[in-house]
């Protein structure tokens, strides 16, 4: 782990002491109406409230397989150019990763079983190996104008508590899912020399106390405990269950010195009036998380931060102006002991 990385691990520990930070997926690639050709710096988010989240969340799905866009059709090249421009102005930075079915060729919701051939011994662990080359090559080209690496957070493998991914419940052993991280932060480290991650480990919204840690790969193999939790149904079931999930996530956090976050969030389309000063915001004060992610604006039918002329905007702003709400500017001015 360099330098960096180590302090944008203690940055993600002093937040908390302020409040926490608001991210968005996607925020600087495009938005509604608009794509990123890499040469501006711009958000949706920043479009209504004039500041850019404090955390800005990237999609490396097709990189594994040596393609120039990502599932989202992000130019990866372009994706280098907004990672290093948000590292410059004091942002965080971390990657989901939606990786094809190794088997079938088809996505990453194909459930066909396929973690087993990607292990060591398995059929497909040379094709493995592929893809975790191309990711290393990739997270070593993030430097900033110094050459220096830009420290980011790598949450791969997410929500394996559910049964919607092939690496997910029911479609491989928890001991096997283990496995697969265990291989790919060895191959990161040893093999191709990554030290500018933080690991992120993060199940889905939990109906039972055990199932955080069911798939839990170990404390020396993950950095950042997370959790996603969206709003599907009514206000109130969703504010039930984060409420919940969250009291678990920090006494397990807590129980392991590590930082923690809810990695993704968000009501699509946003249709509940006041949502985030009502619904969401209430959630998170003093709840002891480092950020909290809401997901992409692909389009109006599919977004989940606001954009000009929504019908959240006034709320939105009114979110953006509370104190304990962390946005660009406010982590960039934060100061914290150099470790």
């Amino acid at each position: 782990m360099t330098k960096r990385t180590r302090r944008l691990l203690q940055k993600l520990r002093e937040i908390p002491k302020k409040g926490y930070a608001f991210g968005h997926q996607d925020a600087l690639a495009y938005g509604i109406d608009w794509k990123n050709n890499g040469n501006e710096f711009k958000s949706d988010v920043a479009l209504v409230c004039r500041d850019h989240p404090a955390v800005f969340g990237f999609e490396l799905g097709n990189l594994e397989k040596g393609l120039p866009d990502s599932i989202d059709g992000v130019n990866f090249k372009v994706m280098r150019k907004l990672v290093q421009k948000a590292y410059q102005k004091g942002g965080i930075i971390t990657f989901s990763w939606h990786p094809d079915n190794p088997v079938s060729g088809k996505n990453a919701w194909d459930t066909t079983k396929a973690v087993h051939t990607l292990l060591p011994k398995g059929d497909l662990y040379g094709q493995f190996y592929e893809w975790v080359r191309n990711l290393g090559h990739f997270f070593r080209s993030l430097k900033d104008k110094k050459g220096r690496r830009i420290p980011v957070i790598f949450r791969p493998f997410h929500e394996m508590n559910g049964s919607w991914f092939w690496w997910g419940k029911g479609h491989c052993k928890p001991e096997d899912f283990v496995s697969l991280w265990h291989e790919t932060l060895k191959l990161l480290t040893e093999e191709f020399k990554v030290r500018n991650l933080l690991y992120c480990y993060s199940p889905n919204l939990l109906l039972r106390k055990k199932d955080y840690l069911k798939y839990y790969p170990g404390d020396s193999h993950v950095d950042v405990l997370g959790i996603d939790v969206y709003q599907h149904l009514t206000a109130r079931l969703f504010i039930r269950h984060l409420k919940k999930d969250l009291a678990l996530l920090k006494k397990i956090a807590t129980d392991k010195n590590k930082p923690f976050a809810l990695t993704e969030t968000g009501l699509e389309k946003i249709g509940k009036k006041k949502w985030f000063t009502n619904v969401l915001h209430p959630l998170l004060v003093d709840s002891g998380i480092t950020y909290a992610l809401v997901w992409r604006n692909d389009h109006p039918n599919h977004h989940y931060a606001p954009y000009p002329g929504h019908a959240i905007c006034e709320d939105f702003i009114a979110y953006a102006e509370n104190p304990q709400v962390l946005f660009l500017k406010d982590v960039k001015k934060l100061k914290y002991k150099a470790k």
